[in-house]
């Protein structure tokens, strides 16, 4: 099963509506990691094997964060004035459709209605 860290641009109640539909989701509010950098929310999100779920685009930098060296990047593209029901029932249909297998390694751009996952090149 995969575990997942919220990042504090997530809807608060984001976290609470994915475990009651029964993913292991933490909030980085709730261990410690609110207000800090990018860096620091990923070393975190690697060190507890956790797949990062965010709408800050940063996270989508390959060259920071390349393709095949962490447990999954998820960004959620999605417009700002996004009503919050919509964004968690964005972020449940997307962590729904992918299977831990997806996740390992990649890049997934959430957008409305459509989920597109990156992999590292083989060979």
């Amino acid at each position: 099963m995969a575990s997942y860290l919220l990042d504090e641009d997530m809807p608060r109640r984001t976290a609470s509506a994915l475990r009651s539909e029964g993913f292991d989701v933490l909030d980085v509010r709730e261990v410690g990691l609110r207000g800090m950098g990018d860096m620091a929310i990923f070393a975190y999100a690697q060190t507890h094997r956790r797949s990062i779920v965010s709408r800050d685009l940063g996270f989508a930098n390959t060259l920071t964060f390349p393709l095949g060296t962490h447990h999954g990047i998820i960004v959620l593209r999605l417009p700002s004035a996004y009503p919050i029901d919509n964004v968690i029932a964005e972020t449940y249909r997307a962590l729904a459709e992918l299977s831990p297998d997806d996740l390992y390694g990649t890049l997934v751009i959430v957008e409305p209605g459509r989920t597109r996952v990156r992999r590292k090149a083989r060979g």
